[in-house]
């Protein structure tokens, strides 16, 4: 038997042009909080990423499954040590636990879907970037310090949203 519908939950449309979409900041990217974790009872979130020429974040690993659909452009995903170029239309799924990161090497701008599973990855992003206006806001300019201070925060915060860093 299927449980009864969860009439407190709602229907969530998700608009990158929403005046309402939080945007963060963080490596260099762009990201935009499509759907939450909250909004879906913590069962997955939905990013959306702008990945600017030389954008990605570095080498890591978490515990959770990571699903990207490019949208615009080119980007080299580097999984288990071994580069792939994934080119708009192809979607690639990253299995738990497995070492990956990826990088804008194609000299434009790079944007894709990417849905985690069970969420938590969104929250990590708004307490490790920092919230800008909107998808084509520039990215914060910070110190060195200020630049040392994400590093610190994320290095702290990624086992509390089971990640870590190779």
């Amino acid at each position: 038997m299927l449980p009864d519908d969860d009439l407190s939950r709602s229907l969530t449309v998700a608009d990158p042009d929403d005046p309402g979409t939080t945007y963060v900041s963080l490596v260099g990217n762009t990201y935009a909080l499509l759907v939450t974790g909250e909004q879906t009872d913590g069962r997955y979130c939905l990013i959306d990423m702008r990945v600017p020429d030389g954008g990605g974040p570095p080498p890591h690993r978490h515990d959770f499954e990571e699903m990207f659909t490019l949208l615009e452009g080119e980007i080299e995903f580097t999984f288990r040590g071994q580069k792939h170029t994934v080119r708009a239309g192809s979607t690639i799924n990253v299995p738990a636990n497995a070492p990956h990161h990826f990088r804008n090497v194609s000299g434009a701008p790079a944007r894709m879907l990417c849905m985690c599973t069970p969420a938590g990855q969104d929250e990590y992003f708004l307490r490790i970037g920092d919230v800008v206006e909107g998808k084509d806001a520039p990215p914060p300019r910070l110190t060195d310090e200020e630049l040392a201070e994400r590093r610190r925060r994320a290095a702290e915060l990624a086992s509390t949203y089971r990640s870590e860093f190779l």
